[in-house]
């Protein structure tokens, strides 16, 4: 996977190279990938964002009141903070990672056992390069984008319930968020969806290159890739929490 992953970043440094040396031959390729990867996925991240600022909002002013009174009048950061900083760009990875990962894992890997991938080369065409490439351009750039749609979804969510629940004013709810965040908490949280979209479009290129065995070998693949990302999803935002926390 590492000669794959220096293999797959040289490919795309070239395309990236040609492109802006006024090359626009691949661009539409990388166009249909940030539709099909990024405004796609919106509806379940969205959803996902939303029902988790909920719960939050809903342990606060139900369970935490109980053991930690006044807790509810800090409902804002209360909510803001763990999810900027960590649900926001996991729960985005990890829902991506089940959407996409396993089609584009799935899409490569039908192509390899079907022999088009041996067909691209015979044309003169490298794979990698066009299939790869665009899938972790989109990566890079959607899952940043997604991650920022489910933070504002998710503080309105959690706004939802703090008004039902405790009738707060909203000046009230998004005024406490500002006094616990910071810019650092935000740049914390985006910075770790480049490294968790580069994570996905990897380990889903890589699985589906590697995909042999017809049908059931596809099986194999695109079930690898969704859990091996996730995996790495979860582990990688350990230790990238804990540097950025020695600059953030």
């Amino acid at each position: 996977m590492a000669i794959f992953m220096g293999e797959l970043f040289k490919a795309t440094r070239t395309f990236i190279r040609d492109r802006i040396k006024g090359f626009k031959l691949d661009m539409p390729l990388v166009v249909e990938q940030l539709y099909a990867i990024g405004v796609k996925s919106i509806p379940v991240v969205l959803i996902t964002a939303l029902f988790t600022g909920m719960v939050l909002a809903l342990q606060a002013s139900l369970t935490l009141e109980v053991k930690l009174k006044g807790v509810t009048q800090f409902i804002g950061r209360t909510v803001a903070l763990p999810f900027i900083r960590e649900l926001g760009p996991v729960l985005t990875g990890l829902i991506v990672t089940g959407r996409i990962g396993s089609a584009i894992a799935a899409e490569i890997g039908t192509m390899a056992v079907t022999e088009q991938l041996d067909a691209l080369k015979t044309l003169g065409t490298n794979p990698l390069r066009y299939l790869g490439v665009p899938r972790l351009l989109a990566c890079l750039t959607m899952l940043p984008l997604l991650t920022v749609m489910a933070d504002v979804v998710g503080l309105c969510g959690g706004y939802v319930v703090a008004k039902l629940e405790m009738g707060m004013p909203a000046a009230r709810y998004f005024a406490d968020i500002p006094e616990m965040l910071v810019l650092g908490d935000l740049w914390n949280g985006l910075a770790k969806t480049f490294f968790f979209g580069g994570i996905i479009a990897l380990v889903a290129c890589y699985q589906g290159f590697q995909t042999t065995g017809g049908a059931e070998g596809v099986g194999k693949s695109t079930t690898n890739a969704v859990v091996q990302a996730s995996i790495l999803i979860l582990i990688s935002d350990y230790f990238l929490t804990a540097l950025f926390a020695l600059f953030l």
